[in-house]
């Protein structure tokens, strides 16, 4: 992805925080897609760091950033992460035209915390970036598949660095092993009187792009209308289709 300054843009494990700095490595820059906010509709994309921290099986664990528009606006969240991950600002020339994924494979230093959103869940957010000035690097670790690669698209990144893919969900008999977003039923549509977790990718995704905004839009939803808002946006953020809840957003320029 070739930008310049001219033109404007089932549940996974956090990433523990840290108390530190610790090695990073960028792994990959995701596709631009659409994602609704509360300024609308807006194409994001999203930079994923693989760091040098560990899971009990000796995986390493990847953390996703915000999401960016894709804009080198001064003001732009993403210009300013930019500066953090080389340590400077863009040149006159990488103003014009600065390729993202010449950044892949560059080495950085992370702090990690832990917010709550809105939604109550624990997210974990990237609190500092620094280059990594201290070899060597952390090389990636070639567990991670970048997300245009995926076979079976959507997902966010979870424990290891491996992705977790949109799958239906296995149940037994009394409906244990499910998440409460899962277990939801859709009331509206083909697909009424299905529990959330029986649906495919794509019948989900026409939930969120379709049913969704027009939930949004009615001032006085029902009951069933709201849970099943609730279960979309959930699944909704851990395929990337949506901002999780409390996060911060980054306006328009």
């Amino acid at each position: 992805m070739k930008l310049s300054e001219k033109k404007g843009g089932g549940d996974f494990t956090p990433h523990p925080e840290t108390d530190n700095l610790v090695k990073a490595v960028i792994v990959d820059i995701t596709p631009l897609r659409k994602v609704q906010s509360e300024y609308g509709e807006r194409e994001v994309f999203r930079i994923v760091y693989e760091t040098e921290v560990t899971d009990d099986d000796g995986k390493r664990f990847c953390i996703w950033s915000r999401p960016y528009t894709p804009s080198l606006n001064e003001k732009a969240n993403l210009r300013k992460d930019i500066k953090k991950i080389l340590g400077r600002d863009l040149t006159e020339a990488e103003k014009d035209e600065f390729d993202l994924e010449a950044m892949i494979g560059h080495g950085v230093k992370l702090m990690v915390m832990h917010e709550e959103g809105k939604d109550g869940k624990q997210y974990a957010v990237i609190s500092v970036i620094t280059p990594d000035k201290d070899k060597p690097n952390l090389k990636p670790s070639g567990k991670y598949t970048r997300v245009k690669d995926r076979e079976d698209k959507g997902g966010a990144a979870g424990s290891g660095g491996e992705q977790a893919s949109y799958r239906k969900s296995p149940k037994n008999e009394e409906g244990d092993g499910r998440d409460e977003w899962q277990k939801c039923k859709v009331h509206v549509g083909k697909h009424a009187g299905v529990d959330l977790g029986d649906l495919d990718e794509e019948a989900v995704k026409a939930l969120i792009e379709k049913w969704l905004p027009t939930h949004r839009a009615n001032a006085k939803p029902k009951a069933d209308d709201k849970r099943l808002a609730a279960a979309l946006e959930t699944v909704g953020e851990l395929l990337g289709l949506l901002q999780p809840a409390g996060a911060a957003e980054e306006p328009e320029f």
